[in-house]
């Protein structure tokens, strides 16, 4: 077996393990501004719902996740295909609309972020071309 193929395998075994108890609340940004949630995301190729349990910082109605395996992390490319999305946090369901800034991509801010994230956005965002990636889940009015 590739080490791609064992590393997906991994990583769906560990998310089939965390993501019932994440998605439930358990270790959810709450009072501090880091912890875990459920990203719900669309299959870019099979257009199946996804959940992936992923680290996330909060600020204000904010979320910020990220990986270092750029767009081999499939709800990367998943958020760039379909960026309207959703999450779970404290056990609750968010409708979002995602940012997400990674290697190879055209960057601008986009003109609605408030000036505190639009400046975190930026700074994260030169990390983007040593093949990290992020994504900005920005609540949908």
């Amino acid at each position: 077996m590739s080490f791609s193929k064992l590393e997906r395998e991994f990583f769906r075994r560990l998310n089939a393990v965390v993501e019932p108890a994440v998605r439930r609340g358990l270790g959810s940004p709450r009072i501090a501004p880091a912890g875990l949630i459920v990203l719900e995301s669309v299959g870019f190729k099979t257009g199946q719902v996804r959940r992936t349990p992923l680290a996330a910082m909060r600020l204000g109605k904010y979320v910020f996740v990220s990986t270092v395996r750029g767009e081999r992390s499939f709800w990367v490319r998943n958020l760039q295909k379909q960026p309207r999305t959703r999450y779970y946090r404290g056990g609750k369901l968010h409708e979002t609309r995602a940012l997400v800034v990674g290697p190879g991509k055209q960057y601008r801010r986009p003109k609605s972020l408030p000036p505190l994230i639009g400046t975190l956005t930026d700074a994260l965002a030169g990390c983007a071309p040593s093949g990290w990636a992020f994504a900005v889940l920005m609540p949908i009015k």
